[in-house]
């Protein structure tokens, strides 16, 4: 990519969409195409043919999806599954058809078998059953791949995946019902604290391993492979670096300042057991995270608190 190449940022309104944006900016790239939903919903095919006929975008990062934790892909995965595949067939697709010059299209570790062999290789995908609880969401992302292999192999559009462990960070989405791991967690230890509790639960045993990727970190890694990555298929991008979900909740209520007890409730779903990624492609390009957990989480709730004061 060259600073002045038209580059379309699909979901730059979402967390990891407007890290893209923002470390786009940092590093001197200034023609930036957005557009809210409002402007231009990416589920309507042709208001997505006439975006891309009207535009001359030359590089496309498909970070719009629709996405949530566990209890949301339990309740709505008929919607998690219809929206995706309609947002991610109509973008991959008019931007093949324009002529778009390279397209980065995000996906997810949840597409990995439930029993991956640890760490997770990309040549894992489809080696095994899938997690149940994001079963819609997971086929959807998987149908993303494919199609951007599938057109890559029929006729040579340079479209790849980029596969990110569990992102956390600037901007998620903090839905007391809808949001990811460490925004819930979040959310619920500042709820706690301010309310003088003595003590947060937390889903599940506290044992399964994640691997966390902070937002930016994860921008970074997709510009750099944006602009030097040529083979296509999927890049796994992680931090190298994982941590049990009860541990995970213990540095959060310190970030945060609570002072309460932990308790876990083993009724819930925990999800995955373990998901740690193979992140070899990606070192091998030069690229490795550099922000650590903590710093990432103290990141995170001083973005959260201004948040919150501006509301």
């Amino acid at each position: 990519m060259k600073k002045d190449s038209n580059i379309y940022v699909a979901g730059h309104t979402g967390m990891v969409g407007s890290a893209i944006v923002r470390q786009l900016q940092s590093a001197g790239f200034n023609n930036l195409v957005l557009r809210t939903h409002a402007e231009l919903p990416l589920d309507r095919q042709q208001d997505v043919e006439a975006f891309f006929s009207s535009n001359k975008v030359e590089y496309v990062f498909l970070a719009a999806a629709k996405v949530g934790g566990i209890l949301a892909n339990v309740q709505f995965g008929g919607d998690f599954i219809e929206a995706n595949l309609r947002i991610q067939t109509n973008v991959i697709g008019e931007a093949f058809r324009a002529g778009v010059k390279k397209l980065l299209f995000l996906g997810s570790s949840c597409i990995y078998p439930r029993e991956a062999p640890q760490p997770i290789n990309e040549k894992d995908l489809l080696a095994g059953p899938l997690e149940e609880t994001n079963l819609p969401y997971a086929v959807a992302k998987i149908a993303g791949k494919v199609m951007c292999d599938a057109l890559r192999a029929q006729h040579d559009f340079d479209a790849f995946t980029v596969m990110p462990s569990n992102v956390y960070g600037i901007n998620d989405n903090f839905h007391p019902e809808h949001s990811h791991l460490v925004a819930g967690m979040m959310r619920r230890f500042h709820a706690a604290k301010v309310a003088n509790d003595r003590s947060v639960v937390v889903w599940g045993t506290g044992r399964p391993l994640r691997e966390l990727i902070f937002a930016d970190d994860l921008a970074d890694a997709c510009i750099h492979l944006m602009s030097s990555y040529t083979e296509g298929g999927m890049v796994n991008v992680g931090s190298g670096h994982e941590v049990s979900v009860a541990d995970l909740a213990d540095q959060i209520r310190s970030v945060v300042g609570f002072e309460g007890a932990l308790s876990f409730d083993h009724t819930k779903p925990d999800g995955t057991p373990r998901k740690l990624m193979n992140n070899s492609i990606l070192k091998s390009t030069g690229w490795c995270a550099p922000t650590d957990l903590n710093s990432g989480l103290k990141q995170m709730y001083r973005w959260y608190l201004s948040s919150q004061a501006a509301e």
